[in-house]
């Protein structure tokens, strides 16, 4: 019979830890705009309806 070794705590707290970041819900529309820069983009780029 095979037997299997139990894993140690702390890899069993590293895979639950990983696990529950997964299950996050994505960031906020503006949060990610910001990260991504949009903002900047935005404020020195006037939109394209307003290009003549």
């Amino acid at each position: 019979m095979d037997k299997r070794q139990q894993p140690s705590k702390e890899s069993v707290r590293e895979w639950l830890r990983t696990e529950v970041e997964r299950r996050r819900p994505p960031p906020d529309p503006s949060q990610i705009r910001r990260e991504l820069g949009w903002d900047l983009v935005r404020a020195t780029v006037p939109p394209p309806c307003q290009k003549r």
